[in-house]
């Protein structure tokens, strides 16, 4: 390791040196097992003690839990400094940002998602909720829906479900290659529109 190296590793900031581990130890579960990646091997990637990994994280398994919970829930960036335009415009960027965010850690996501499909982890499925939660605040943000108070559980339900749709389509843009990333971008947008605008309005007056 050079001196330049050691000196930057020394300086730097405790939540930088954790933000560094974990997206080691996110690069490293999402290329192999998790039964083959150790403590050790993250320290090693990430040029650290050994200790310091466990200081900041605990055990193996929790620092696995905290990269599953890092790349299932959306991150507040994604629906951040939005234009006061139209929730289509709004939805638009929010879609395209948590694109990015998933084909930059496409291993990972993948990976985060079939946990979820196995359903019988308890600390994993408690995870997927919360994610699932948050995925919902952030659309309703962009979707200049918030403040929605009659029919709110319903709207919420059919954001939460849309997710599912989400993970499923992101397959078919990441294994299948049947969905090109503007196809999916196109899709999202305009199904979470569809739903906001017609399917909730629908629901609210089903006589209509």
């Amino acid at each position: 390791m050079s001196v330049q190296r050691r000196t930057r590793l020394r300086r730097m900031e405790p939540e930088a040196r954790r933000a560094e581990i974990l997206g080691v130890a996110r690069r490293l579960f999402g290329a192999r097992s998790y039964a083959t990646v150790s403590i050790s091997d993250i320290a090693a990637e990430a040029e650290v003690a050994r200790a310091l990994v466990s200081h900041y994280f605990g055990s193996k398994r929790q620092l696995y839990l905290e990269v599953v919970r890092q790349m299932m829930v959306v991150p507040a960036s994604v629906s951040e400094r939005l234009p006061p335009t139209t929730p289509e415009e709004r939805l638009s960027i929010c879609v395209d940002r948590w694109l990015e965010v998933v084909e930059r850690n496409r291993e990972m996501w993948l990976s985060a998602i079939g946990l979820e499909a196995l359903g019988n982890d308890p600390e994993i499925d408690r995870i997927m909720l919360e994610a699932d939660e948050i995925a919902t605040d952030r659309v309703l943000e962009a979707a200049m829906m918030t403040d929605v108070v009659e029919g709110r559980q319903q709207l919420r339900a059919m954001i939460r479900a849309h997710s599912g749709m989400l993970k499923a389509a992101s397959r078919e843009w990441l294994v299948r290659g049947t969905l090109s990333r503007s196809d999916l971008h196109l899709m999202l947008t305009r199904t979470v529109l569809h739903l906001v605008n017609t399917v909730f309005p629908a629901l609210r007056s089903p006589g209509v």
